[in-house]
Order: structure tokens, then sequence, then C-alpha cells
């Protein structure tokens, strides 16, 4: 059965409005294509599930780093021209990332759970499925393909959808990384119940700018109730620097997820070293 989101796109910038109308065609074509009990036989193959939180949290760099891989944006098109995912999933690992983050989107980033799943069958590291999720048929095949974790979007999803999918996402074993973008939005997420990852993404949805005084902002204001319920922070977007990431930390984010400038790197393992400890690389 389908699962129509309530929320109201008309607010989101037209890009993201376009992305949503797109991934309801696919979710359409998926439920035509195949029932939820097919999806849910898929799993009897699934890898075993790796623990992406653990992973984040004994990470022996803090913040510790979600690296992440996509081939390309609507904003800046390709990203890097000879991109081989797995080679850059092991440099990303040799570097020092905790976990990887999998771009899986197709119409906008090129990215695909075939990737995702060629990936996870050659790495140890945890997998977050990063995709703008709006019904549980994704789950089950980000699940198939071998995440660990799944993204959700606070501004593309009700309240009712981001707790039924957090439901869904726990029951298989995996986590839930769900992202904010404003305090209004994170006031909603701190109402849910088993809120285990928030990602807070500096990046403004009304003009695309980013700014990750974002991230500062909203645990100066609620850092304390994060702390109190035993919830890791995730920043994202605008992260460049190991002073980047040392500011960060400071206002009290336990990791990140920086991919675009890594990607564009010519040594990417080298890069990565140089985000995480801030020494100069040649």
């Amino acid at each position: 059965m389908m699962y129509p989101s309530a929320i109201n796109t008309n607010r989101l910038q037209p890009i993201l409005r376009e992305i949503v109308w797109q991934k309801k065609q696919e979710v359409a074509q998926i439920h035509q294509q195949m029932s939820l009990a097919s999806l849910q036989r898929q799993l009897t193959a699934a890898p075993t599930v790796r623990d992406f939180l653990t992973a984040l949290q004994q990470n022996s760099y803090q913040p510790s780093l979600i690296a992440e891989i996509q081939k390309a944006s609507p904003n800046h098109g390709i990203i890097r021209a000879d991109f081989d995912p797995v080679a850059i999933a092991k440099a990303y690992q040799r570097g020092g990332a905790a976990c990887l983050s999998i771009v899986t989107d197709t119409s906008f980033y090129q990215g695909s759970f075939e990737i995702l799943r060629a990936i996870r069958q050659r790495m140890t590291l945890p997998i977050l499925c990063k995709d703008f999720i709006i019904d549980p048929c994704q789950i089950y095949l980000a699940r198939a393909a071998g995440a660990d974790a799944v993204l959700l979007i606070a501004a593309i999803l009700t309240d009712r959808e981001i707790q039924d999918f957090l439901r869904i996402i726990h029951y298989l074993g995996m986590n839930a990384l769900v992202a904010v973008h404003t305090l209004a939005e994170l006031d909603r997420i701190l109402k849910l119940d088993d809120i285990r990852l928030i990602e807070i993404n500096n990046q403004n949805l009304q003009n695309f700018t980013t700014d990750i005084s974002t991230t500062q902002n909203l645990l100066t204001a609620r850092r304390s109730h994060l702390q109190n319920l035993g919830i890791t922070v995730v920043s994202e977007s605008g992260l460049y620097t190991h002073a980047d990431l040392s500011l960060l930390a400071k206002a009290g984010a336990d990791a990140v997820i920086v991919g675009e400038c890594l990607m564009k790197e010519q040594d990417i393992e080298e890069a990565v070293r140089h985000l995480l400890k801030g020494d100069y690389f040649s």
C-alpha cells in the first residue's frame, strides 16, 4: 500500500519539491512491480546489520567522520569524473572514517542501491543509505542492499511518518538518522519516541546557503536536552577543515558528514587524514 505524504511541500525549494515528486513516482512504480511481501522476502538474503551508532561512538577521532560518496548533485553536477565508489570507500576507510554515507538517489544524484550493495560487499564500515525516504518500501530496499542506517528528512515527512518509519528501521536492526535544518524541526523531532541519532544540516532550505553556526546555535539551545536523552548529534554541510570539525566538537557535535570536498581531492585518503588530524599534507 502506498504511504501518501501529508507534509506541505509547497514551502520547499522548487528543486526539493521536484525531488519529492519524483520519489512519489518511483515509489508508485515499486509498488506496481512488487508486493510488500516480496520486498520483505529480499531481506532474507541481506547481510548482517553492522552497528552504525556504536561505530560513531567508539571511533578514535572525535567528532567521528561519516564519509560520503555521491557521484553528482543538482547544484554542482558531476563531482568526480573518475568515479570509482569502491576505491573511494577504501580510501575513506584507510584515512580514518568511522562510517560511510552512500547517496542512492538516481534521478538527481546518479546514485543507486547497486552502488551501495557493491560497497557493502567489499567494506567493513557501517553504511548509511542517504536518500529521500517517503515510503517503507525504500527502507526495505535499503536493508536488502546492505544498509545499516537510513536517513529520514524531517522537512519532507510528517511526525507520524517519521515515527512509523523509525519503528520499521529499528525492527530491522538498523539505525535512523533524522535530519533537521531548524530549531522548530529539532523541537518536533525531540517530541518523538526512540530518537537515537539526529543530524543538524547547516544548509538553509530556503536559499541553499550553508552556515555551520546553524549547528552551534541549535546545540546551544538544546544541548542539555539532547544529552539527557542520550542522542548522538551529527552535523552536515559547509564543513571543509579540521578547524570546522574542532569548532563543532566543542559545540557538542559527536560526528560529521563530509563528502563533496573530500571527493574532489586527488588523494582522498590523505585528504581524510588532514581533515581529521589537521596536519598538512603535500
